[in-house]
């Protein structure tokens, strides 16, 4: 299984070709459609955190998001990488290392406004820009570097709520080498996301 490591050692989980399409996602968009502001669950074996989107800055990479979440993309996923003090990433392979089906990549918003800062959620990439498309990881701290400057950054597009301690336990399970992944930071002992609940609208 081939995997990808960029410069900022962001891990994606499948090769997306520069001539892919980028697509808006109307399908997330029907999802709480008034909702700027959707909340998800996410429940992991380690607990459970809420994240709270950004609809409003980054309309489409939450529609993509959501799209993923209502197909239930999401549920028996893994955490396949910990970098403690940097950050969580996972949503592209099950539990035995496979990777998911995918749609087409999307706009990279990294441009919104808002910042890599510790507790937020963005979306992982390739080198090239608009190459997003499942997977997602948490900032355990502020990583400017992840940010838009002459080159194009990570898309922002949520923050933590709820469950902060939840990426505390995370962050501190042990990691090494994983063969089937040919990638560091995997942790050890599966850390599971079970389900990603899409909440009520308040």
């Amino acid at each position: 299984m081939k995997i990808v490591l960029l410069s900022l050692s962001l891990l994606l989980s499948s090769v997306v070709s520069a001539a892919t399409p980028v697509v808006a996602v109307p399908e997330g968009a029907k999802v709480q459609p008034e909702n700027l502001f959707p909340k998800v669950a996410i429940d992991t074996s380690l607990g459970t955190l809420v994240v709270e989107l950004n609809r409003h800055r980054a309309p489409i990479t939450v529609n993509n998001f959501l799209r993923y979440v209502v197909e239930k993309h999401y549920d028996g996923t893994l955490i396949h990488r910990v970098e403690p003090d940097f950050v969580i990433q996972g949503g592209g392979y099950d539990a035995d290392f496979r990777e998911r089906p995918l749609h087409a990549p999307i706009f990279n918003e990294s441009g919104n406004g808002l910042k890599n800062d510790s507790g937020t959620v963005a979306m992982a990439r390739y080198n090239d820009p608009h190459s997003a498309t499942d997977q997602f990881y948490f900032n355990l701290n502020d990583n400017d570097s992840l940010n838009p400057g002459r080159r194009w950054g990570y898309a922002v597009f949520g923050e933590v709520v709820e469950g902060e301690d939840v990426l505390e336990k995370i962050a501190a399970v042990k990691t090494g080498y994983s063969e089937k992944l040919d990638a560091e930071n995997v942790p050890l002992k599966p850390v599971i996301i079970r389900k990603i609940r899409l909440l009520p609208e308040e």
